[in-house]
């Protein structure tokens, strides 16, 4: 008899992970690490990249609400230095009515391609204006327009209703590139933990968890 490929249970059942037709894991030693996540970050990001890994700056940004509910979604990576880890939202969105009510949050990277994960979790601070302005300018027309769209997580009466907002976006962004969105706002997270999780085809995955204290980090392993 065939196989029900909408049949949910069926499907997991066919599935795996860090394929070796796909997946290479590479070794990870800890004691080798940089004293900083940082260096550490960008080096397993560049070699995602080199993997082939599709959409490495892609990353899962989990927040908040007032009543301390959860969220999470899928945000791209800005950039990474001395000042955070950066994404950018509307300050109206959904995401940034919580990161104003709790300024706190974990970005999650995944690449499959290389077994490796990197959890990053901190405090969360706005950029000044003029700088997320010039982050969005250096972006496509395409994600202008979008910004200029707006009215990110509200509710939509129609299809159509998007389809015209967009398209006269799409003729500002077009004929103003430096058109400013007001309510586009740069988010910078000062991580206070950052882990790095190598997986191991034995299940003996290498977890390396950096701490801050003050200006200063420590580390240890983890079980995995």
């Amino acid at each position: 008899m065939a196989k029900d490929l909408h049949d949910l249970h069926e499907l997991l059942r066919t599935l795996r992970v860090w394929d070796p037709e796909v997946t290479e894991l590479p070794p990870f030693d800890p004691a080798s690490a940089p004293a900083e996540p940082l260096p550490l970050f960008t080096e397993w990001f560049a070699q995602a990249v080199a993997a082939g890994e599709r959409e490495p700056h892609t990353t899962t940004l989990a927040t908040a609400g007032e009543d301390g509910l959860p969220d999470a979604r899928i945000v791209m990576l800005h950039g990474a230095d001395a000042d955070g880890w950066s994404f950018a939202s509307h300050a109206t969105s959904r995401k940034g009515r919580q990161l104003a009510a709790r300024p706190y949050a974990a970005l999650t990277f995944y690449w499959p391609v290389l077994g490796r994960q990197v959890r990053v979790r901190g405090p969360v601070a706005s950029a000044p204006s003029e700088e997320a302005q010039a982050d969005l300018h250096a972006r496509s027309t395409g994600a202008l327009a979008a910004a200029l769209t707006g009215r990110q997580s509200e509710i939509l009466a129609s299809p159509e209703e998007l389809a015209k907002a967009s398209e006269a976006a799409w003729e500002n962004a077009r004929r103003d590139p430096t058109a400013k969105s007001p309510t586009w706002t740069l988010y910078r997270l000062r991580p206070d933990e950052v882990e790095f999780f190598q997986g191991d085809g034995a299940r003996r995955h290498t977890r390396l968890s950096y701490h801050r204290s003050a200006d200063s980090w420590t580390t240890h392993l983890l079980w995995p």
